[in-house]
Order: C-alpha cells, then sequence, then structure tokens
C-alpha cells in the first residue's frame, strides 16, 4: 500500500474531530440537531484552517444512511464513499479552472434534478471568489432559491472579492488561524499515534513555520520525519527551515542583562557564522523584549508561542522594566537605521552596544523641570536653581531667609517688574526666587501654579494709597496667616492661592487720586541654602527601630523612581532589629521584586541614615496596616473631597449653578497640594 501524507490520514472524519475551530463546528451541529439547516454556507479563512474538510463533513452529516444528524456513523456507504471523494451526489468545483459562465451554466444545469443516491445534492464549490462577474450572474437566482433538494457549500481564500449578492445569500462562517500553542498540542497527538519521537522545541518550530494552518504544519512534520531519518529533532528542524535557533536569542538577551559587552558582541559573531538576516534577529530580539514586558507586568499573560515561557520568566526578574522598555525602543529605532549602516551586522552590534551604554543608571526620582517663569536665569546652572526651589528652602536644617524690613527699599535688581513682566526676580544674593507651590510633581500642577502666580502679578493691589511700610507689613501678616490656615508653616511656602486671596488691609491715611500703580510681585525671598549633607528625616523610635509609621513618614524623602518606588510603595514594614529590616510586599507586585530593587531601597535607605539589610518577602498584607500607595490615594481623595467642597462654597459657583443651571463636575476638579482653599 502505498504511503498517505499525514495531512490526508489525519484530514477529521467529523466535528469532534476538528481541531481550533470550535466557534464553527457549534454552530452546524446546533443546526443539524434542532433541523434549522441553511440551503447555502460560505467557509472562509487562510490556507489549510479546514474549509474543505468542514464541507465534506457537513455534506456526509445530511446523507448519512443514519439520517441527519451532527455525528456521521463513518461506516455506511455514502460516509465512506464521501471520506474517499468518490460519492456521486457531492459534486466539487474548482472555480479556479472553472471560471467561465458556460461552465456555471453546466452545472447548474442538473441542480432541477433529485439527487442519485444520497439525500441531498451538495455543490462544494471550491476557491468561489474566482468565478467570473458573469459567472456570479448566472449563480444568484439558483443560489438564493435552490431546490429543497440541493445545498451550497463555497469556501474560499478571499471573501472581499465576492460580491455583496453572494454573501447576502449564505451563511459566512470565517475559521480562525491556528495558534502555535494549539498546531503543537495536534502534532504531539499525531507524532505519538505515529510512534515517532520528536523533540518538543522541535515541534515549535513547526508550528510557527506553519504560521496559522495546520495542513502546513503536517506537511512539514512530513519533511521533518524524511529530513530526520524517521525522526523530529529540534536541530534537524533548524537545519531544514534554515531558521535562526531561538535559544541564541535568549543567550543575547542574557547577556544584555549581565550588561557583558564581550559576550554581546561574542553572540553577535556566532550568530554571523549561520548567515542570519540580521534584521530578522533584531527583529527577533525586539519580539523577546516585548514579552518579557509582559512577564514583568502580567506574568499570567505570557503566551508560550516560542515553547520558552520557563525561560523568559525568570530572565525578566534580571532586567528593570526601564531596561526592557529602552531596549526596546532601540532595537525598533535600530532597524530602521540598518538601511543607512555600513552593513547589517555592524548596525546589528552599534544597536546592542547603544543599549548598553544609555541603560538607565540607578534609576533616581527625575528633578522637577520647572516651567520657563520659574526657570533659572541666565547663567545660573540648573543645580543652583534646584537649591533655590521650595523644596530646598523647606528642608530640614536649612535657615530660612529673613525678609527685608518694612519700607526699607530694595536694591536695584530686586524691584518688581512691571505688569506682565513674568522675569525671574533676583534676591541679595544674586539667586532667583520665585513663589512657587511647595510640590510641582507634574506638569499640571506647574501649569497651576503659573497661572496662580501670574494672577498675582497681574492684579493691581488694591491698598496702592497706603504708605509702603504699611502695605508690605499688612500683606506680609495677612499672607502669614493664610498659610497658618493653610497648614504651611512658613509664608515662604504657602501656595500661590492662598497670597492672591489674602484680603487687602485698610489704608491708614487717604491720598490724592493718582494713576494705577503698577502691578506688585508677592515673592517669598530666601538666602541660597549652603550646601550640605542630606539630613536623616527619620527619627528613631523609643526603641531605637525603624517602625511603619516611620517608613510611611519618610518614604518621599527616600526620592526611590520608577519600578522600584512603586515596588516600595505597595511594602510594610514588619520588623527591624537594627541590623535587619523585614518588609512585606502585596503579592500583586510579586513579580516585579528582583534584586536591583532590593540594592536601589537599600542604598536610599543608607542616604537617610537607616543602615540595615533589607529582606522583603512576598505574603498577604495585614489589615489596618497602609502601604505608602495607600495613604497617598487616601489623602488624595481627602484632598479632593475638601477641593469640590470649598468650590461648592464659592459664591461664583454658586451664582453659576442659580442662575444658569451649571453643575460642578467633581472628576474633573483638581485641588493643588497642600489644601484645598476657598479659592
Amino acid at each position: 500500500m502505498s504511503y498517505q501524507v499525514l495531512a490526508r490520514k489525519w484530514r477529521p472524519r467529523t466535528f469532534h474531530e476538528l481541531v481550533g475551530q470550535e466557534h464553527v463546528s457549534r454552530a452546524l451541529v446546533n443546526a443539524l440537531d434542532q433541523g434549522r439547516l441553511h440551503h447555502a454556507y460560505l467557509f472562509t479563512g487562510t490556507r489549510g484552517v479546514g474549509k474543505t474538510t468542514l464541507a465534506r463533513i457537513l455534506a456526509k452529516c445530511l446523507n448519512c444512511r443514519q439520517g441527519v444528524t451532527s455525528v456521521p456513523c463513518g461506516e455506511c456507504e455514502t460516509c465512506r464513499e464521501i471520506d474517499e471523494g468518490r460519492f456521486v451526489d457531492l459534486i466539487e468545483v474548482d472555480a479556479a479552472s472553472r471560471t467561465k459562465v458556460e461552465d456555471t451554466r453546466e452545472l447548474l444545469d442538473n441542480v432541477q434534478y433529485a439527487p442519485t443516491q444520497g439525500r441531498y445534492k451538495v455543490y462544494l464549490i471550491d476557491e468561489v471568489h474566482m468565478l467570473s462577474t458573469h459567472s456570479f450572474n448566472a449563480l444568484l437566482k439558483t443560489l438564493e432559491e435552490p431546490p429543497p433538494h440541493v445545498k451550497f457549500l463555497l469556501a474560499t481564500t478571499d471573501p472581499q472579492k465576492l460580491p455583496v449578492t453572494v454573501l447576502s445569500r449564505c451563511l459566512q462562517f470565517t475559521l480562525k488561524n491556528m495558534p502555535p500553542e494549539r498546531v503543537v498540542g495536534h502534532l504531539s497527538h499525531i507524532l505519538e499515534a505515529e510512534s515517532v519521537a520528536f523533540d518538543e522545541q522541535a515541534l515549535w518550530l513547526l508550528g510557527k513555520a506553519a504560521e496559522g494552518s495546520m495542513r502546513d504544519a503536517l506537511s512539514l512534520t512530513d519533511q521533518a520525519i524524511a529530513f530526520g531519518q524517521g525522526e523530529v529533532r529540534h536541530a534537524d528542524v533548524a537545519a531544514m527551515l534554515g531558521t535562526l535557533d531561538h535559544r541564541h536569542l535568549l543567550a543575547l538577551a542574557e547577556a544584555l542583562a549581565e550588561v557583558d559587552a564581550a559576550r554581546v558582541l561574542q553572540e553577535v559573531a556566532n550568530l554571523a557564522e549561520q548567515g542570519p538576516d540580521f534584521g530578522a534577529i533584531l527583529d527577533d530580539l525586539a519580539g523577546i523584549f516585548h514579552r518579557l514586558a509582559i512577564a514583568q507586568m502580567v506574568p499570567d499573560a505570557l503566551d508560550n508561542g516560542h515553547g520558552d515561557r520557563d525561560t523568559l520568566l525568570p530572565l525578566a526578574a534580571r532586567f528593570t522594566a526601564e531596561d526592557v522598555q529602552l531596549y526596546y525602543q532601540i532595537a525598533l529605532q535600530g532597524r530602521g537605521d540598518m538601511e543607512s549602516a555600513p552593513d547589517p551586522r555592524t548596525a546589528l552590534e552599534m544597536t546592542l552596544l547603544r543599549m548598553l551604554a544609555f541603560r538607565p543608571q540607578g534609576v533616581p526620582k527625575p528633578p522637577q523641570t520647572p516651567l520657563p517663569i520659574r526657570g533659572a536665569a541666565d547663567g545660573e546652572s540648573p543645580a543652583t536653581a534646584a537649591a533655590n526651589s521650595p523644596a530646598a528652602e523647606s528642608a530640614p536644617g536649612q535657615p530660612a531667609a529673613a525678609d527685608p524690613a518694612p519700607g526699607q527699599p530694595a536694591p536695584p535688581e530686586t524691584q518688581a517688574p512691571a505688569a506682565g513682566d513674568i522675569s525671574p526676580v533676583a534676591d541679595d544674593g544674586g539667586e532667583d526666587v520665585l513663589n512657587a507651590s511647595p510640590e510641582a510633581e507634574s506638569p499640571e500642577a506647574e501649569v497651576a501654579d503659573v497661572e496662580a502666580t501670574s494672577r498675582v502679578e497681574e492684579t493691581p493691589p488694591p491698598v496702592a494709597d497706603a504708605p509702603d511700610d504699611a502695605v508690605d507689613a499688612a500683606l506680609e501678616d495677612e499672607a502669614q496667616r493664610q498659610a497658618d490656615a493653610a497648614g504651611v508653616a512658613d509664608v515662604d511656602d504657602a501656595p500661590p492661592w492662598a497670597l492672591d486671596e489674602a484680603p487687602a488691609p485698610a489704608a491708614s491715611e487717604p491720598s490724592a487720586a493718582a494713576p494705577e500703580p503698577p502691578a506688585m510681585d508677592v515673592v517669598a525671598e530666601t538666602a541660597e541654602p549652603e550646601p550640605a549633607t542630606p539630613t536623616p528625616v527619620v527619627a528613631t523610635s523609643e526603641t531605637g527601630a525603624f517602625d511603619h509609621g516611620r517608613w510611611l513618614a519618610s518614604f518621599d524623602a527616600l526620592a526611590l523612581g520608577g519600578l522600584t518606588r512603586n515596588l516600595a510603595a505597595h511594602c510594610i514594614v514588619e520588623h527591624d532589629d537594627g541590623a535587619t529590616l523585614a518588609l512585606r510586599l502585596d503579592p500583586s507586585q510579586g513579580a516585579m521584586l528582583a534584586d536591583v530593587h532590593v540594592e536601589r531601597l537599600t542604598k536610599a535607605l543608607a542616604d537617610q541614615g537607616i543602615e540595615r539589610r533589607l529582606n522583603i518577602t512576598v505574603a498577604d498584607l495585614p489589615e489596618g496596616l497602609e502601604t505608602p500607595r495607600a495613604q497617598n490615594e487616601r489623602l488624595a481623595r481627602e484632598r479632593h473631597a475638601q477641593a469640590v467642597e470649598a468650590l461648592r462654597r464659592d459664591p461664583h459657583i454658586q451664582m453659576l449653578e442659580h442662575d444658569f443651571g451649571a453643575h460642578l463636575l467633581e472628576r474633573s476638579v483638581t485641588p493643588t497640594d497642600g489644601a484645598a482653599s476657598d479659592a
């Protein structure tokens, strides 16, 4: 007996043997069981996904000697003839070779006659999109109202080419591509039944090469069995397909994880010996970084498309999220630069070395970049501008600057600018100091600060007629009172709205009408802070241990950034024995735990005077203890509620609601840091 290829030998004979098309088989099985049969079916999908197979199974179900059923017997004469392709009432037409209208008319001439052997006369037209326009026109009427004993089964790989008039007359079923997991599982079953030795990694190569087609996968398996002398081995399949061994790419990724440039270049040299497509290598490497990012963020969502899931999960823990994102972006950029490179290998090596050269070092908390009106003056260094920031002004251990005496004229360089002038104001030390909110962590907060500062600068003071010393003293006292009411220790730290809303003091003596005075800038002047080492902000408890309360109080001072900050924000302090600090991590963030984050957190604590060996365990958090993240979310909700309440008390808002029927959108309210004012 001649050899029968696997694709034909293992072609499904029933709906229950069909692999990967459950959404189609379920609909057809239910229709057969309930007797709700349509007269025309259209099966669409790429090559080798089971269109013709489904049509033959349906024809067998319609003509089985045991009656119309979703489970044909497979033993009667009709079932055997359909399986062998010689059933007279199953007319298979290759539309690619019979495109003329004369062929279609000849086919339709026999539609009116009853079936010879079976219950239904089934017309299976494959690649129906190849028919000519006239052929479709000739088919339309019969396709819409065929005789009761006729069923049309159409199959095509390109349904877009079918006329809408044909689509509207058929029940359309779109068959899915086979994922590599499904292909590997089916090939494993077939090879075990065939008693063929195989490697699972070899099947993953075949599953990927099949590109969603089960027929292609079986044909490649036949080729691999012949190539491997009766066995399917990984090395043989890789050589047969001419594809790059995926293990080389994983080795390259491991070299990047170790930040070993010499090993990276050696791996590239090993790849070059196989004469690969270097552009494809970079594409595959970008795909690995994509899967590493998924493994870090949502480990359960990581697919096993290459059979390397168990390898990628531990590899993901050796990268930081910042490294993975940067490497992915550099890989994409390097792929686009390959055309301009001297040769592809040079482009690949430079791209890999660029990944190592620009990888984040320590990933500290990024410095706050001020907006132009709050930035450094000409000639001032970024470090000096950072020293003059509100955070530097309120840092522990730094002396507060003394305000100039009321009535004393300011030096020429400290004179207030005219209205609308937003240039920085310099104090006696030559440094630029501007009034800003205590924390400008986000661009939205900075924009709010700019608007508040602009309102202060552009609004003429209502006490222009009062003497300068009385005005300065009154404004200073009222600003300090507003700052105290907002919970700010000093007027220099008061947010702009507190100064903007200060009521005007009564004028001490009247004066003659004068032209509109220039706008006044309310500026908090401070002396340049002296450079000093950071003062530890964590106070020790009575027992000298670092407890959870101190962990919450000092978290922001640790200046962590990126994934390390996110990881630490989900931790609580379990105990501290003076040598080891034990933290407990929320299980939802357990996949993020890596040695690099432990090292960064240990260093940040040491910089604050807490030198401990850090031990982080993943376990459920006890009730009643807030993580830094939970605390920040609670405080944010409270500030938002206070801001909403303040807006509802505002007379202007009340007037808009009363007169115009306006409604306050609470979700659009963004409170400024540190206060919920009555502004």
